[in-house]
């Protein structure tokens, strides 16, 4: 709700969808920045003693950035508004995910499971969020999407802090090996595997940043602007039906195999949304959305799940947050590019910014695939009698 408030606000008063991206991609660029510091800070500190003050940031930032919007203020003080609101985003995502995998032995298949249930969830917020968004925006008023977004992040970033129950233990010390966070204030992304999906959530970032400005032009386009958010919320659902199928499944296949055939789909899939954003029929770029939408959640799902075993447990809510970070970096940059396209070349130009993210990301994910096969397990010590009888058994010959 966040972006596409922005997006919808911004244009409003500003008359520009390249301005209206250039601040949302603002916001989101400060999202992706400083998500893994509280992703970190959470993992040292407990997650609620960052939560609580993000979310009451938050909603302050984002009411500053309504007032400046409709007061017509300058570009640099709705970015430096949008900068904070972007900033103080609560990760409640990557610690719900922190919590299961702390909760989860992490060779049960429940972690696949869990996984899949935390994409649903995520994905039925990506469809009502986008359709309350803009029925609120275009049927109460510009900024009423941005006031209900603050609403909710408030209510639901309080109550989720109130579950102290089953918070992580908070951990100063991260130990790992092979490029591994290791020592105090080791970083989650020292470990290659993670960088690359990195790489890989920023092409999936900027399938939901270029779509979300994208589908709006398109709207304006065929003169039905109130329908952006509806074909945003099809293409949102793909991804929650998928995540339930994908969840349900259990699977023979490692996960980082998995990711290596559903990437290369998702990028195909991309094709034909830009071939049909041609056609002036709102149906078929609903219906090639929704296909954007269902090949998104296969590799969502088990670009996390590759997480829990990679990343050692003290590391996993900063690992997760780099994941939701460059997918908030993917959108910022999308939203830029595909709002300055859209103003030059109409909404087809813009289509092509996920297809573009999606294709870069997957050429470095080939390349850098063997650094998302977990470490193997290491051996369990030999001791005591059991050692002696085995040095005996394999040292025949005595010395003196």
């Amino acid at each position: 709700m966040l972006t596409i408030g922005i997006v919808l606000l911004v244009e409003h008063t500003s008359g520009s969808y390249g301005t209206a991206g250039i601040v949302a991609a603002a916001a989101g660029l400060a999202v992706a920045l400083i998500a893994p510091l509280c992703g970190k800070l959470a993992d040292r500190y407990g997650q609620r003693a960052v939560l609580v003050p993000a979310v009451l940031v938050h909603a302050a930032a984002v009411s500053l950035l309504i007032v400046l919007a409709l007061s017509g203020a300058p570009l640099w003080a709705l970015l430096l508004a949008a900068v904070l609101a972007g900033a103080s985003v609560p990760q409640i995502g990557p610690m719900v995910r922190a919590r299961w995998a702390a909760r989860l032995d992490p060779r049960s298949p429940l972690q696949h499971t869990a996984a899949a249930f935390e994409s649903v969830t995520d994905e039925f917020t990506f469809v009502v969020g986008p359709v309350l968004a803009a029925a609120l925006c275009t049927g109460v008023h510009p900024a009423a999407g941005l006031v209900a977004e603050a609403v909710l992040t408030v209510t639901g970033g309080l109550l989720f802090a109130a579950q102290r129950r089953t918070q992580p233990q908070v951990s100063v010390r991260i130990a790992g090996a092979s490029g591994a966070a290791g020592g105090s204030g080791g970083s989650a992304l020292r470990i290659t595997g993670v960088r690359a999906l990195a790489v890989a959530f920023l092409g999936i970032g900027m399938v939901f940043g270029g779509m979300q400005v994208s589908l709006t032009a398109f709207s304006e386009e065929i003169g039905n602007p109130g329908l952006n958010g509806v074909l945003y919320g099809v293409f949102a659902a793909g991804n929650m039906l998928a995540g339930l199928v994908v969840g349900l499944m259990h699977w023979r296949r490692p996960a980082d195999r998995r990711l290596l055939v559903a990437y290369p789909v998702l990028v195909a899939a991309t094709v034909p949304l830009w071939i049909g954003a041609s056609s002036p029929h709102a149906w078929l770029q609903g219906g090639l959305g929704l296909l954007v939408g269902i090949c998104i959640a296969p590799a969502m799902i088990t670009g996390f799940t590759l997480v829990d075993s990679l990343v050692p447990a003290g590391a996993r809510t900063e690992a997760y947050t780099w994941l939701t970070g460059a997918v908030a970096l993917g959108q910022a940059l999308a939203s830029s590019a595909a709002g300055q396209l859209a103003d030059a070349g109409g909404a087809r130009a813009g289509f092509l910014v996920p297809l573009g993210g999606t294709a870069l990301a997957c050429v470095v994910l080939v390349v850098l695939r063997r650094r998302l096969e977990p470490p193997a397990p290491p051996a369990p010590p030999v001791t005591g009698r059991i050692a002696a009888r085995g040095a005996r058994h394999e040292s025949p010959v005595a010395v003196d």
